[in-house]
């Protein structure tokens, strides 16, 4: 009871909330299949957390070649997700759009849950994570990007929590307050998190303005994709008119993100290639020639832009399916953007001195890798489970 009242102090818990509550749903073939998902990626989450310890990073297929791996990609994904829902929950309550008002403490607490497996996947990449946090505070690294990077995402934490609290209690005035500073702090987290890559001044396909606008624009579209995907799920496709209205209008903005999207894209590739330049044009190449790369794009830009277009954004259910597709090729988007920055063998420059024929560096994530990258999105639905049977999600229409 004492811990009941202390985490309802900060954030208003239902009466009804129990055990027995959480223990209690509908036996449908849909929910079963969730239940099941769920248990399922927690084992594997598990399973791969127990390797990470008893083994270390041997456990991972990185190496001082390629010491990047599918867990860096996996923490910008959930992060990049977080970020995503915070800017849509911050139309409603902050920008004042009063349609996304009925999905903004559902917006901001999927912000939450998105954010903590990302915490999750890069401390399970990071090699002494204790003495990390203890570091980070006795000597701060003022000019690190990576430095700034986690200490944001601390107060992005701090943020989003305090405003769900007081979305909660229907106290608007200090939730838009806080409500702009995580806004502002997860914008600057996220950017942040691009400009590691983009300062990578050895690695010319990284580097550069693009990455952490990218970063952002993607981040937006990949918190889109996630609503629809929780939404289709929580209505099962017969969505309230409310939510609808809400969803249809997050959809054209989705639709015009995405055209964005694919335009950056192709003038990325343009200028990467027209200009020649030793490295940066010969892996662009390559990324381009890839048919699983292509693919990628087709399935998180092309199809659900066209669902849009052709629809007007009314295409609900449709965008549940193409939201889901969408996820998943932006994930590996994600481990694909990681590995290209690293496959241009570094030693090439030296293949004059050993004469040796120059060779791409290539990656495949080991299993322990995919088990706690795909295993983190366990936490987040069974997170939103127990915040379900918890929290009134539920706008007031104050």
């Amino acid at each position: 009871m004492a811990l009941r009242e202390l985490v309802n102090k900060i954030v208003p818990i239902q009466e009804d909330f129990s055990i027995k509550s959480l223990l209690s749903f509908k036996k449908t073939p849909l929910n079963m299949f969730v239940f099941f998902l769920t248990i399922g990626l927690i084992v594997l989450l598990v399973w791969g957390i127990v390797q990470y310890i008893s083994h270390g990073h041997h456990a991972y297929n990185v190496t001082r070649e390629h010491p990047w791996g599918l867990l860096i990609s996996g923490y910008i994904f959930f992060v990049g997700t977080s970020t995503g829902l915070c800017i849509i929950a911050s139309l409603g309550h902050v920008f004042g759009v009063k349609e996304f008002n009925a999905i903004g403490k559902r917006t901001t607490l999927l912000a939450i849950i998105t954010l903590l497996p990302g915490f999750i996947v890069i401390l399970c990449e990071i090699g002494h994570p204790i003495t990390m946090m203890i570091y980070n505070i006795l000597t701060p690294g003022i000019t690190s990007a990576i430095w700034w990077m986690g200490t944001l995402y601390g107060l992005v934490l701090t943020f989003i929590i305090l405003e769900f609290g007081f979305a909660l209690r229907g106290d608007h005035k200090w939730s838009i307050r806080l409500g702009i500073g995580g806004l502002i702090a997860d914008i600057a987290a996220f950017t942040t998190l691009g400009s590691v890559f983009a300062y990578l001044v050895a690695r010319p396909i990284a580097n550069g303005p693009f990455i952490p606008l990218y970063f952002l624009l993607t981040a937006v579209i990949s918190g889109a994709f996630f609503m629809f995907m929780i939404y289709g799920f929580k209505y099962k496709l017969d969505f309230p008119e409310d939510v609808k209205i809400a969803l249809t209008k997050l959809a054209k903005i989705l639709g015009l993100l995405l055209a964005v999207a694919m335009f950056m894209e192709y003038w990325n590739y343009i200028t990467a290639i027209y200009g020649g330049m030793p490295e940066r044009a010969d892996t662009m190449i390559k990324i381009v020639n890839s048919t699983y790369f292509q693919v990628e794009i087709i399935f998180a830009f092309v199809i659900p832009f066209l669902v849009l277009l052709i629809s007007k954004g009314k295409a609900l259910k449709t965008m549940f399916f193409a939201s889901i597709a969408g996820l998943i090729s932006i994930f590996l988007m994600r481990n694909d953007m990681v590995h290209h920055a690293q496959m241009f063998p570094m030693q090439m420059m030296k293949k004059t001195e050993y004469q040796l024929a120059p060779t791409w560096i290539d990656y495949s994530p080991s299993s322990v890798e995919w088990a706690i990258a795909v295993g983190a999105l366990g936490v987040c639905f069974l997170l939103y489970y127990v915040a379900e049977k918890a929290f009134n999600l539920d706008e007031d229409h104050h």
